[in-house]
């Protein structure tokens, strides 16, 4: 037998081997033939799953001898050219996002997070900003307090956060703001590195109570909005009414 026979018949068999495993309604034409070695064969054939556009069953044969029965090595179905995969696998910790923790859930703090350091070092003490400060972290021993404060890159990267939210200079209050919220009596200043920006709202009416806003912030609940006076219309002489009348017996 010419190898051209060989491999048409080896099709005919991949198919026929093919068909035992799968449905005859999920498996389409021949559309490629590939050499895998000097014996072995991979014959890709159309799946016509409607969960799997695009994927191909790969029937892989192998002959010894021309003479020789064929021999299925594999059956695997594999995604083509233009396939729908699913996307790369991302680890958990990567995928979370700010807001995912729920009520109940716990979430574990790696060891090496960059945005702590220890807090009985005084790693975490900025020029000195928190030296006045009765319980500045310098003064902390392990196992009284805090065993870690945030780092000046969790520092950075919450005050980024905070200023690309709602509560930042671009929130959609901002607009209808009189001023910022620098200039607002409800505002309740914060100590640290982070009060030279933020602040707290304390506008029990406002949409930013009990948030912490930037400096530059602003809403409606600004604190000097001031409502436009009622004007007072008076009356110098009498009205009399045209349109009706007493009867008086």
């Amino acid at each position: 037998m010419t190898r051209d026979a060989a491999l048409a018949s080896d099709a005919d068999f991949a198919r026929e081997q093919l068909l035992t495993e799968v449905s005859a309604d999920h498996v389409g034409e021949l559309l490629v033939t590939t050499a895998e070695t000097e014996v072995v064969t991979s014959y890709f054939f159309q799946c016509q799953s409607p969960g799997y556009v695009g994927w191909r069953w790969s029937v892989s044969v192998a002959r010894f001898e021309p003479k020789a029965a064929p021999t299925i090595a594999e059956v695997v179905l594999l995604p083509g050219a233009d396939s729908l995969l699913a996307p790369a696998w991302v680890p958990w910790g990567e995928r979370l996002r700010p807001g995912d923790l729920g009520t109940g859930d716990v979430l574990p703090t790696a060891p090496e997070d960059p945005r702590l350091v220890p807090g009985y070092t005084g790693a975490d003490d900025l020029a000195g900003e928190a030296a006045d400060e009765p319980l500045t972290p310098r003064g902390w021993q392990l196992g009284f307090g805090r065993e870690r404060v945030l780092s000046e890159h969790g520092r950075a990267t919450a005050a980024d956060r905070w200023r690309e939210g709602d509560f930042g200079p671009d929130g959609a209050s901002v607009r209808v703001s009189p001023g910022p919220c620098s200039t607002c009596g409800f505002l309740l200043p914060i100590g640290g590195p982070l009060g030279t920006a933020f602040g707290i709202c304390a506008n029990a009416f406002a949409t930013s109570d009990g948030r912490v806003v930037t400096l530059d912030h602003g809403c409606g609940g600004h604190s000097e909005v001031i409502a436009d006076p009622v004007p007072v219309v008076q009356i110098t002489e009498p009205l009399i009414d045209e349109f009706g009348y007493d009867d008086v017996n």
